[in-house]
């Protein structure tokens, strides 16, 4: 039996520590049949539960306390099981005689593996660091994101008036705006990133955490206070967004009800094989949704506007297996063209703010009436920071804002030694990658129960519940002395609240270099390759979850793309 005890002394108030520490895989069966027996809507067969394997070194292999490996290796194996049952509706050979593996190092590994890229025998962690990534890229998405000893900190961690309490600050993808909000003149001639911190951190300071809070609602910015765990419980957000399971999908019974959906029988055998996904999407999260989705065989169509910024390299992993195309909605011919698409959709998947595009006629009601129209059923995955509900559910965030809300990096800078209230990130983009894959399993989700009793069906998943998972008392965190044997046995680096996530995620990947260097390698068992993509030779990772029938298990059956890359008049497969 599992057992925690308070971590107040250690990781701060609302932090629960193991009382006894079991080996990585044994731990991830626990926390997945923890999740399953939590998840409306998933099965309770437990001889189904039992047909999931899970192998992998026995300890840690992330900076700080949180499991998040097992975290997720318990999430991509829920899919893995809803796969099965598709393939059940499908093709009838029973759930319970089949079987999900997933290897907890490959899973860990997954959460870095936007940087875990090879492009042309060399990894993208390399080309960063030589200056070269950029060179890549024939189209700049990034459009100067980041660019400058003031843009390059306005996301970061800072002290407020109060030294106790933290503030993320987050200059989304134009950090002038959020800067010259504060009154920081952009003009001032720094140095480098350590000079742009210093500077951010003397105008941070000058505001209390509820002014810096209110400042930004105001403005229509992203931000977020420093919770302790419990601290962010006791809040109004929090309080709504525990009333929500976290994987959190419901049938859209006030809808015009429409028939079940047989799954098609098609040459290709993997689960979503037919099913047709449309995504606005970007960055990580959203992204990662439609990723996980194609690789189970749906057919990806990623729209994204050309005019709007995103990260270059997310391209590299976060496209593979779909197509993408470049359309303005705000143009009458390219909303037309969009809303074509969607018609003929089995799941829409959007990652702006909650609630965003409903003014735009693609909002979720707005989605219902098509299905009802079609008389088909959809499945509406909404990918956002703070969850359904709640004062903050219409607020836009990011990674960084649900690892500050959550209370994740108030407990990981008290891991690292720091003084009381001293924030640092999670060392890898965590609440990105958790997210996306709880959206992927609620279209899962809304797919099969589509399949079996018709209708429609919404799928939220939030960055803020991706992280409070990981300091969920059922779930523990590691006593001192496993952070440290972790820390030791890696070599890593201890991160400051100055560093940007992929700042932070290099340096972890350098320690896995040091101790399983064939795990990232392009030769890597996990790894798999592409000879020919627009930027030639690809090794990326592979899906996690592995079903026993092979020509069914989860593959990309064709390289990432850029965005905007294919011609708008492309049709679904």
């Amino acid at each position: 039996m599992h057992e925690t005890i308070p971590g107040d002394e250690i990781y701060g108030p609302g932090t629960y520590i193991d009382k006894t520490v079991l080996p990585v895989p044994e731990d991830t069966c626990r926390i997945f049949k923890l999740l399953a027996s939590r998840t409306p809507g998933f099965t309770k067969d437990t001889a189904i539960w039992d047909t999931v394997k899970f192998q992998g070194r026995p300890d840690p292999m992330v900076p700080g306390p949180m499991k998040s490996p097992a975290v997720v290796a318990a999430l991509h194996a829920m899919c893995g099981v809803v796969g099965n049952e598709l393939l059940e509706l499908r093709d009838g050979k029973p759930a319970k005689e089949a079987s999900v593996t997933v290897d907890t190092d490959h899973a860990g590994i997954w959460l870095a593996s936007t940087f875990t890229v090879y492009v042309n025998g060399s990894d993208v962690s390399t080309l960063a660091r030589a200056g070269t990534l950029s060179k890549i890229f024939t189209r700049n998405f990034d459009q100067g994101f980041g660019v400058g000893p003031l843009s390059g900190r306005a996301t970061a961690l800072y002290p407020t008036k109060d030294p106790k309490v933290w503030y993320q600050l987050h200059g989304s993808l134009d950090a002038s705006k959020t800067l010259k909000s504060m009154g920081i003149d952009m003009d001032v001639p720094l140095k480098d990133f350590a000079e742009g911190y210093e500077y951010i951190k003397g105008h941070v300071q000058r505001w209390s955490a509820d002014e810096l809070e209110m400042h930004n609602v105001r403005n229509g910015l992203c931000g977020s206070i420093c919770y302790s765990p419990e601290g962010w419980r006791n809040t109004e957000m929090g309080k709504r967004l525990a009333e929500h399971p976290l994987i959190n999908y419901t049938h859209e019974s006030y809808a015009k009800e429409t028939p079940p959906v047989p799954l098609r029988q098609l040459p290709d055998r993997r689960p979503l094989a037919g099913i047709k996904v449309l995504e606005m999407v970007r960055i990580i999260a959203g992204p990662t949704v439609g990723t996980t989705l194609s690789s189970f065989g749906a057919d990806v169509i990623r729209v994204n506007c050309s005019k709007l910024a995103d990260l270059n390299v997310l391209q590299l992993a976060l496209n593979a297996g779909k197509r993408t195309i470049d359309l303005d909605i705000g143009k009458q011919e390219d909303k037309a063209r969009l809303l074509e698409l969607v018609g003929e959709a089995d799941i829409f998947v959007q990652g702006f703010r909650y609630g965003s595009l409903d003014g735009k006629g693609l909002g979720l009601k707005d989605m219902l009436g098509v299905a009802a129209k079609r008389n088909k059923g959809l499945v509406y995955v909404d990918e956002n920071c703070y969850g359904p509900s709640g004062p903050f559910a219409e607020r836009p965030g990011w990674q960084q804002i649900g690892d500050a809300a959550s209370g994740a990096s108030y407990v990981m800078g008290r891991a690292l030694g720091f003084d009381e209230g001293t924030s640092v990130l999670p060392p890898l983009p965590i609440s990105d990658m958790t997210t996306g894959i709880l959206g992927a399993l609620g279209a899962m989700l809304g797919i099969r129960d589509r399949a079996k009793k018709g209708g429609s069906y919404h799928a939220v998943s939030s960055l803020v519940a991706g992280d409070t998972i990981l300091l969920d008392k059922e779930i523990g965190l590691y006593p001192v002395e496993v952070v440290q044997k972790t820390f030791d046995e890696f070599t890593f680096v201890r991160s400051s609240p100055a560093q940007f996530v992929t700042e932070i995620m290099m340096e972890v990947i350098d320690g896995w270099k040091n101790v399983f260097p064939e795990y990232i390698s392009p030769n890597s068992p996990f790894m798999m390759r592409f000879e020919d993509s627009p930027w030639g030779q690809i090794d990326l990772l592979r899906p996690v979850a592995r079903l026993d029938d092979k020509e069914a298990s989860p593959i990309w059956t064709s390289p990432p793309v850029p965005n905007c890359h294919h011609d708008t008049t492309i049709t679904w497969v």
